[in-house]
């Protein structure tokens, strides 16, 4: 029969009250006590009952991920830091593939709210949501901006452009494209663009920036990163918001006859370890996914325990030399 609570009581000669404070570590309890607990909880191999010391505690001891899809490299990475980071800090995890589903994410807002988990870490752009501009809700936005209360944590974005663009110049060009998201879209992914733009325009040179929508299946992106292609015949290089989309862009330029590096030059985004291992080649802007994820831990719990916080935390970035960028 599993021992409860009222069996380790007996045997360590304490009343259950005591036993419960020794067991969630509550209130001033001696050496001898403690040891005393302890040793019979060892010898009758006591587990305690989870949801107990939970509601005791009250906490669920579950945080909600929320992202678009870990299917996608750099957001399935993040995630496997940010649930190992979770977990050396004794918490499990729920994972929520929004897939830019407003209600879905709604959905686990409200389990937040309703006390059923104790945070949530996010990276989705759904910013229209009314449950965002909650004030103080304990939750962590990556590379996203949510509300001007949701602290967010990012790679230096704008470094990152520089970077990219500088590495393109160098190799002789001067016809270089970058893509982006929608302009309309609050991240601050957007001063890779900011970054470019202006790096091109200190060198005399045009920018030209190319929308494509995150949420295109894989056949739409394909398609438009053709328009691409056909709208910029003459472009030289291009700067390119992901390394998934960059090997999009690098298959298209094999189907139309082109050689990379000698006809085209490109550079991503991201560096995942994934990508580094499955495409060296391509040159890259490789962003701390590692620390992101610990930064975002560590800044969720000071938010649980309400210790205020920055609203923003930026961590550099580096230069992946591939061989996609050398003519």
């Amino acid at each position: 029969m599993k021992p409860k609570l009222e069996d380790v009581a007996k045997l360590a000669g304490v009343s259950k009250t005591t036993a419960s404070h020794v067991l969630n570590n509550r209130g001033y309890l001696s050496e001898k006590t403690l040891e005393k607990v302890h040793d019979a909880m060892e010898t009758l191999n006591y587990q305690p009952n989870a949801a107990a010391r939970q509601l005791f505690k009250q906490k669920t001891g579950l945080i909600g991920l929320i992202f678009p899809t870990v299917s996608n490299p750099f957001f399935g990475e993040l995630v496997n830091y940010l649930e190992y980071e979770l977990y050396q800090r004794d918490f499990k995890v729920i994972i929520g593939n929004s897939l830019q589903d407003t209600h879905k994410e709604t959905d686990y807002l409200n389990q937040l709210l309703a006390g059923q988990v104790d945070g949530l870490i996010l990276g989705t752009h759904n910013q229209g949501i009314a449950e965002y501009k909650y004030s103080h809700l304990p939750v962590v936005a990556i590379d996203r901006v949510m509300n001007s209360d949701i602290p967010i944590v990012e790679s230096d974005n704008y470094k990152g452009g520089i970077l990219a663009t500088q590495r393109l110049i160098n190799a002789g060009v001067t016809r270089i494209i970058h893509t982006n998201g929608p302009s309309s879209l609050e991240t601050p992914a957007q001063r890779r663009r900011t970054a470019y733009e202006k790096v091109m325009t200190d060198y005399g040179l045009e920018p030209h920036t190319f929308t494509i929508d995150f949420r295109l299946s894989f056949a739409e992106k394909k398609q438009r990163y053709n328009e691409l292609f056909e709208i910029y015949p003459d472009m030289e290089a291009i700067f390119v918001s992901n390394d998934v989309d960059a090997g999009i862009v690098m298959s298209i330029a094999k189907e139309r006859g082109q050689n990379i590096p000698a006809d085209l030059l490109v550079v991503g985004y991201d560096g995942t370890e994934l990508m580094r291992n499955m495409v060296p080649e391509l040159t890259t802007i490789v962003q701390p996914i590692e620390e992101m994820a610990k930064v975002a831990v560590d800044v969720l719990l000071k938010r649980i325990s309400g210790t205020k916080t920055e609203l923003e935390y930026i961590l550099p970035v580096d230069l992946w030399e591939g061989e996609t960028s050398n003519r």
